[in-house]
């Protein structure tokens, strides 16, 4: 687990191929790093960050790539009136507790096809996991896991 810093080598491999072309959202840049590596293949890059002294490092390591919006705040104010998008990388703290944010916000942050991303996951959590539940149960996502470490990995969700 990252503990709110960055991602981990595996997780900026997978986003750079998944952001290729692709219109991309990022709720929790911390430092810029996943930002900065979707940058260099997405078509453009909304990154939301509520901190200001780490949106203030992520804009500096951010200010040469064109095709990125650096905004300070809550994700959940900001990127609805900017989206939907493609790919949406959710790094924020907060989202597993957040039912409200689990079900029409972040669905509506996708367009048809889109794709979501979460790192940081435990393989195969023993209890209940209400981010999985959602993410397996909502009639509109189909979802699947796969290991980014042998230790760590992501949820892939498609709103289809």
């Amino acid at each position: 687990m990252t503990g709110g810093g960055s991602s981990i080598p595996e997780v900026q491999r997978l986003l750079s191929v998944l952001a290729a072309g692709r219109s991309v959202a990022e709720a929790g840049t911390a430092f810029g790093e996943g930002a900065e590596v979707m940058a260099r293949t997405a078509r453009s890059v909304v990154t939301v960050e509520i901190d200001p002294a780490r949106a203030a490092l992520a804009a500096e390591r951010l200010a040469l790539y064109e095709n990125v919006e650096l905004l300070v705040g809550d994700w959940r104010e900001l990127l609805p009136s900017r989206g939907p998008f493609e790919l949406l990388f959710l790094d924020a703290g907060g989202f597993k507790h957040d039912p409200d944010a689990r079900s029409d916000l972040v669905f509506g942050l996708l367009e048809r096809g889109g794709l979501l991303v979460m790192d940081d996951m435990t393989p195969n959590w023993p209890g209940f996991d209400p981010v999985r539940a959602w993410a397996h149960s909502h009639p509109g996502l189909q979802a699947t896991e796969v290991l980014t470490t042998p230790e760590t990995s992501a949820m892939l969700v498609a709103r289809i």
